[in-house]
């Protein structure tokens, strides 16, 4: 009989030896290399081959792997990384999820070890919200699914059972949802894949601080009750996508609580100010959300992908879900056994094992230093606040409220020049900025969220974009060489 086991494990165990150790070496040594360089054509037409039928030597897999991958990774792991909200990780999480893939253990349901590290995580965040013990929560892939979710747990609410079997219906043809303009574009699409529509969701105007203007939330409302039209969500933002922003949530709850409507709270990477004592008052409020979205993998620091969902009204979660099937028949004995299976609170029966590395992730550094991570980010950013003041050079484009500085090189033709600049930086792999456009100026944009960031690679970013905005601003292209170098040989 064939098996995909190797004939020499002894061989193997010291190939597997070989990649740990070089990952373990290429996280210890990553300030050695650059943040991101660009592919050659070469290195991409590598990964145009044709599909593999013969076996290729393992060894040869990870050599190509080695070349061609490593050094061209996104780069979130270098603590120069600031562009996107993406967590750096940690070894601790990369082991466990070498653990869980030794598993292989299906998450969709029934009665093991690996679904009980899930409800423990589950509670733990419960109690991180201060949610009852009746509410629900599960593992996704990121925030954009679990709002997506959220939206049709509200969705269901709104409608009644009807919706899942009939469709819309004329009802909610007229449902519609409220959001900030400074919102995640993620909102909109899932009111689009949900079956609502774009239109149904309504972008409600930001105040000076880039918060959702309540006022004018109060009046669309009320604007839309009179056209006879069915108001049933809110989503707030804890952490908006381009400044950090986190609209009033307690006054949006009190809001939704008198107009009946269900109040979601996008936190992707802003609710895990909750493990600060230092942050968390700034989210007062999120404790009365109906449901929350978030990433343990940015804040978090755990390695992709670790999203959440948390329901306040676990009934109502199941309600919007759960499908019985004969082949999913629960039984009170054997590996089927147990009521509720997480199949029954998401749209996947095929879920990996994301939990154990969020579980080893808190219970092997603890929330405390985790939220002292967290604040310590946000103090960097504050650093990089009063590094763009102090230069004349430079300008601040918006206010700084968690970890996220928008600025940008004063001179003519300034959109045109900044963009140019982040690419220089991205190129010369010093760092890893992005861009955004605040008041229809572009911006460059740094998130700190690495937990390796410190003051010296904020100084290094901040040289990198004086040098290369005079090169710019006087007509230089400048010149970039830089390699990054494979695994060990």
């Amino acid at each position: 009989m064939d098996t995909l086991d190797p004939q020499d494990w002894s061989e193997l165990r010291a190939q597997g030896h070989r990649m740990l150790d070089d990952m373990i070496d290429y996280v210890a040594g990553i300030r050695d290399r650059p943040v991101w360089q660009p592919m050659s054509q070469e290195t991409r037409q590598r990964f145009r081959s044709r599909l593999p039928h013969a076996p290729t030597d393992l060894g040869e897999v990870y050599r190509d792997f080695s070349e061609l991958v490593v050094p061209h990774a996104t780069g979130n792991v270098h603590p120069g990384f600031m562009g996107w909200v993406h967590g750096g990780g940690t070894v601790v999480g990369m082991l466990a999820d070498m653990l869980a893939a030794g598993l292989n253990a299906n998450l969709g349901g029934r009665d093991h070890a690996p679904i009980e590290i899930e409800r423990e995580v589950v509670g733990w965040t419960r109690q991180l919200f201060g949610f009852p013990d009746s509410a629900s929560g599960i593992f996704v892939t990121g925030t954009s699914m679990a709002n997506l979710m959220a939206v049709l747990v509200a969705r269901r609410a709104a409608l009644g059972a009807s919706v899942r079997s009939e469709g819309l219906g004329e009802v909610g043809l007229r449902l519609r949802a409220y959001t900030s303009k400074a919102a995640h574009g993620c909102i909109a699409k899932a009111m689009d894949i949900c079956g609502l529509g774009g239109d149904a969701l309504r972008s409600i105007a930001i105040d000076a601080s880039h918060r959702i203007d309540v006022a004018a939330l109060r009046a669309a409302i009320r604007q839309d009750r009179a056209a006879g039209l069915h108001p049933f969500l809110v989503v707030g933002s804890a952490g908006t996508v381009d400044i950090g922003a986190i609209d009033d949530l307690a006054e949006l709850a009190e809001l939704c609580r008198s107009e009946g409507l269900w109040f979601h709270v996008d936190g992707a990477f802003g609710a895990l100010a909750m493990l600060s004592p230092e942050l968390a008052p700034k989210l007062a409020g999120i404790e009365r959300a109906d449901s929350i979205a978030l990433d343990f993998h940015k804040w978090g620091q755990v390695p992709y992908d670790a999203g959440f969902l948390l329901v306040r009204d676990g009934a109502q979660h199941r309600d919007a879900f759960a499908s019985p099937a004969a082949y999913l028949r629960r039984e009170t004995r054997g590996l089927a056994a147990g009521a509720e299976w997480p199949c029954d609170l998401g749209p996947d029966l095929s879920r990996g094992f994301r939990a154990l590395k969020t579980w080893f992730t808190l219970r092997t550094y603890g929330t405390d230093r985790l939220g002292r991570m967290i604040a310590q980010s946000c103090r960097l950013a504050r650093y990089l606040e009063t590094r763009v003041r102090a230069e004349p050079e430079l300008e601040l484009l918006a206010p700084v409220n968690l970890n996220i500085v928008c600025f940008r090189y004063r001179c003519t033709d300034a959109d045109a020049i900044n963009g140019a600049v982040v690419a220089d930086i991205h190129e010369a792999g010093i760092a890893a900025p992005s861009t955004t456009t605040l008041d229809g100026r572009v911006a460059i944009r740094a998130a700190i969220v690495n937990h390796r960031t410190q003051a010296d690679d904020i100084d290094r970013m901040i040289a990198a974009v004086l040098m290369f905005g005079r090169q710019r601003a006087a007509g230089l292209a400048p010149l970039i060489e830089l390699e990054a170098p494979p695994l060990a040989p």
